[in-house]
C-alpha cells in the first residue's frame, strides 16, 4: 500500500489517481500511524515552504517521516515535497527543513534569459529532463523526456551525486533527485501524461 501524506498542501486526488491508473493502491491519509504501517510514502506538496513545515509540524508526520527514511522504505517527494527534504530553504526568510537531504532551497535568479528573451519566474510548463544518476523512476523513461514544473525556487545538495536529472531554464538546475530509498522530483509525474505515469509505475514496483 502507497500512502499520500495529506497535510493540507497539494493536488492529493491527482497523485492518487495517477497511481491508481498504473495499478496500485494509493491512500491519502493525514494520520501519521498510517505513514508508520504503509510499505511505499509519498510527499506532494504545493505553496510555501514555511507553511507546508509548519503543517507537517502540527500534523505529527515530521518523526515519521524521518523513521520510515531510516527504515529504508521507498519514499516520493513530489514538486514541494523535494524541497522539504533538504536542510533549508531562502523562500520568504530562512526556513529549516526536514533536513534528509543536506542542501539547501533557493530562488531562480532574476533577469534570466534565454535566446535573448528573459525567462518568466515561476518555471512553469513542459521542459526536458537530462539523465544524470542511478534512479530506479527513470527506467524505460528517455533522455530528454517533457515533463511538467511549476516552480521558483529549486534545490541545491551538498552532494553532486544524489542529482538523478538536470534540467535547463537559464541555468541547469536539479529536478529530481535520489539517494538510496528516497527519491524525490521537481516536476509533476501526475501531470507529466504518459512518461509521468511510467515514472509513478516505476516507483511503484521499486522494492
Amino acid at each position: 500500500m502507497i500512502a499520500i501524506i495529506d497535510y493540507g498542501m497539494g493536488n492529493l486526488r491527482s497523485v492518487q489517481k495517477g497511481f491508481e491508473k498504473v495499478g496500485f493502491e494509493a491512500v491519502v491519509t493525514d494520520d501519521p500511524n498510517v505513514v508508520l504501517e504503509a510499505e511505499k510514502i509519498v510527499l506532494p506538496g504545493v505553496g510555501a515552504f514555511r507553511d507546508c513545515i509548519r503543517n507537517l509540524e502540527e500534523g505529527g508526520f515530521v518523526e515519521p517521516i524521518h523513521r520510515v527514511v531510516r527504515e529504508g522504505r521507498p519514499f516520493l517527494g513530489i514538486c514541494l515535497g523535494l524541497q522539504l527534504l533538504f536542510t533549508e530553504s531562502e523562500e520568504f526568510g530562512l526556513h529549516k527543513g526536514l533536513d534528509i537531504i543536506p542542501g539547501r532551497v533557493v530562488r531562480f535568479p532574476e533577469g534570466m534569459t534565454e535566446n535573448g528573451e528573459k525567462l518568466a519566474v515561476p518555471h512553469m510548463g513542459w521542459n526536458q529532463l537530462a539523465l544524470c544518476g542511478d534512479s530506479p523512476l527513470y527506467a524505460g523513461v528517455p533522455d530528454g523526456t517533457n515533463v511538467y514544473f511549476v516552480h521558483s525556487y529549486y534545490v541545491q545538495p551538498d552532494d553532486p551525486a544524489v542529482i538523478a536529472t538536470t534540467t535547463s531554464y537559464g541555468i541547469d538546475f536539479c529536478s529530481s533527485i535520489r539517494r538510496d530509498n528516497v527519491m524525490a522530483t521537481q516536476f509533476h509525474p501526475e501531470k507529466s501524461q504518459e512518461m509521468g505515469l511510467k515514472i509513478l509505475k516505476n516507483f511503484g514496483e521499486f522494492a
